[in-house]
């Protein structure tokens, strides 16, 4: 590795796709792009392997993924000068898609006609037809439902435009015209890739260009590798849920994380098997960004100047049993995902939390309540679809700091768009925007805020979708001593004389004059809360975070005209002292769930009902759990076997 040249490829790839990023950010059309920037530009070796990858603009998550499945489905020898392949296809393009809603592109760059490397891009569609406005339902149960799918296929061929390709997708799309806004954006970006990589083949030329990508790939390698050899030796298990749509129904995420030397391996097996809903998506039998981001953003913040690229995944291995509901099989709807990724990101966590002493971070809200809005258009009578918001929790209490305040880390890109948009594209009014009181995981570091969003609608109609809710029931889980965070709630009409707790918002028609309220979860607080600094207390009761009575309750801090009694506090925390607290803190809606589902009973079931024909499953999960609670006492791995074996035996006669 040749330290000078490594350096100066680094800038310059970063350079590159940060530019092409920018471009595709400004000239997008949907408000999801061109505000919350849910897209990406990225350049790939030839072998699809991201060597370059944004870190300021749009969506940083897809560094590990390769695009060489989805150029080996439409068939690498065929590809010329001015080739543009697209697909949304989670299963053609092996998990590059991870739902159909993301749109890629992939053009292989020529110099001199030799193949040199690709440029990449996508973007999430507004929409892409398919059940509901925006296409995306948490309660869709296969892919069918969830709009156009097309695999592999050239929508460029030599530089003309494939008519019958852009046709099929705008035929299917309620809002053809901005949709294919974006596609432009995204190849105005990937114009100006190709343009900057054979400028710099004509500075350097190929040899060193080629040298430069696998010495910045190796140093990424090197980084990365000095930081899982850092972690002590040691397999570290945990396990979190999801939210079912079905009120009172979970799903069971499980992961051990196994550190040798310079490698980590995390393991999924012995989570549930896929379901009837959007939780899912496939991520094939290689290392998947999304199995391992909480691993991946650990590294990234221990060696902050690592590049970008996909050299940092490969001292880590991901293992997904097919047919689970992070590895799912065809025909899995898989709109709603990114909930999953997040809580597979707070699993990974838990194992971290273990392997480095005194533990890192609470978690997060755990959520990211992605708000689309369809109205109709008085004069044509045609829905008009808008992805405007993401409503985001605050993220947990660190060993160092506090949590911020309503972002959680895995969701961290997305950015809010202004209120003046929502309210020009949409029908609906922004009432209330604001960090909720008492909503946050007490510690001696507080987890983030949860926020407070009120939004009326001013139409004679309107329909909301609000996908990736989660952590309504069970709330974000404190660390190293820290409090559980606060749960989230779904209002309409709060104010109102019949308010109504809408749980999981599936999908809401709203008539003139209704007010939605969204309360996001909060961070769970990291470390004892009567450790926290008695200034720090006062000042997020000034701040109106906390209340007064919460000071005294959770933290034995006692103010006095606002500023802190020094000497009543002291008294008070000397009267409180516990013994020492466990490392987590999961809340007493997990703790009552766990005195009946133990860990390790949740672990037998989806090991032996992955087993079980596929098609049998999700009718299997719902009717054994039925049976197991029946009896009212904690389940064991035996009574698991049991009844599995016995619902077998009954299916099969």
């Amino acid at each position: 590795m040749d330290a000078v040249r490594t350096e100066v490829m680094k800038n310059r790839f970063a350079a590159i796709v940060e530019e092409a990023a920018s471009i595709a950010y400004r000239t997008a059309h949907t408000t999801y792009v061109k505000q919350t920037q849910d897209f990406q530009c990225a350049l790939t070796r030839k072998d699809g392997t991201f060597f370059a990858f944004p870190r300021l603009t749009g969506v940083t998550t897809g560094v590990g993924q390769s695009i060489q499945p989805t150029i080996d489905a439409v068939g690498a020898s065929g590809l010329r000068p001015g080739d543009v392949i697209i697909s949304n296809d989670p299963f053609g393009t092996r998990g590059l898609c991870t739902h159909s809603m993301d749109i890629h592109l992939i053009q292989p760059v020529f110099r001199a006609g030799q193949l040199i490397c690709h440029a990449w891009s996508f973007i999430h569609a507004s929409d892409i037809g398919g059940a509901v406005p925006g296409s995306i339902s948490p309660v869709n149960t296969e892919i069918f439902q969830e709009g156009i799918r097309i695999r592999p296929t050239k929508l460029f061929v030599e530089g003309r435009i494939n008519r019958d390709v852009l046709n099929l997708l705008q035929d299917n799309c309620r809002i053809p015209d901005q949709v294919w806004g974006d596609l432009k954006a995204l190849l105005a970006g990937m114009k100006t890739l190709e343009r900057r990589v054979l400028e710099l083949c004509d500075r350097y030329g190929e040899d060193e260009f080629f040298a430069g990508i696998e010495d910045v790939m190796d140093f990424a390698e090197m980084k990365a590798r000095a930081v899982i050899a850092r972690l002590p030796d040691g397999s570290y298990a945990f396990s979190d849920y999801l939210e079912s749509p079905e009120p009172g129904e979970f799903v069971f995420l499980s992961a051990s994380l196994t550190v040798t030397g310079d490698e980590a391996l995390i393991d999924f097996s012995g989570s549930d098997p896929q379901v009837q809903a959007a939780l899912n998506f496939t991520s094939g039998a290689r290392t998947h960004p999304f199995l391992c981001l909480a691993l991946t953003n650990y590294i990234q913040t221990m060696e902050p100047d690592i590049p970008m690229n996909g050299g940092m995944f490969r001292p880590i291995a991901t293992r997904a049993p097919p047919g689970t509901v992070m590895n799912a099989e065809f025909p899995a709807a898989m709109g709603n995902r990114w909930v999953t990724a997040m809580r597979m990101y707070d699993v990974v966590l838990g194992c971290l939390n273990q392997a480095i002493p005194g533990g890192l971070v609470a978690a997060g809200a755990g959520q990211a309540g992605i708000i689309s809005v369809a109205s109709r258009d008085r004069a044509t009578g045609l829905r008009k679809v808008s992805v405007v918001e993401p409503i985001v929790g605050g993220s947990g209490g660190r060993r160092q700091a506090d949590g911020v305040d309503g972002i959680d880390t895995p969701i961290g890109f997305l950015r809010s768009a202004p209120f003046e948009y929502v309210e020009l594209e949409t029908p609906l009014v922004i009432r209330r925007y604001s960090l909720q009181t008492d909503a946050h995981g007490r510690g001696r570091h507080r987890g983030g805020a949860a926020v407070v969003m009120d939004m009326e609608n001013r139409e004679v109609e309107a329909v909301v979708t609000v996908r990736g809710l989660d952590r309504t029931v069970f709330q974000p889980w404190g660390a190293a001593g820290g409090r559980c965070g606060s749960s989230g709630r779904n209002l309409l009409n709060p104010d109102g004389p019949n308010p109504e707790d809408l749980g999981k918002i599936k999908v809401l028609e709203l008539a003139r004059g209704d007010l939605l309220r969204l309360i996001t979860p909060s961070g769970g607080g990291f470390g004892d809360p009567l450790e926290r600094d008695p200034r720090l207390v006062e000042e997020d009761v000034r701040n109106e975070l906390l209340s007064q009575r919460a000071a005294v309750d959770d933290h034995g801090v006692v103010l006095r005209d606002g500023a802190v009694d020094q000497a009543a506090t002291a008294q008070l925390r000397s009267e409180r002292r516990a013994a020492r607290h466990s490392m987590f803190d999961f809340g007493p809606d997990r703790s009552e769930h766990e005195s009946i589902w133990p860990r390790e009973a949740s672990i037998a079931l989806a090991r032996a009902v992955i087993g079980i024909d596929r098609g049998l499953r999700p009718h299997a999960m719902r009717a054994l759990r039925r049976v197991l609670r029946q009896a009212g006492a904690p389940i064991t791995a035996d009574a698991v076997a049991a009844a599995v074996a016995e619902w077998v035996r009954q299916a099969r006669t």
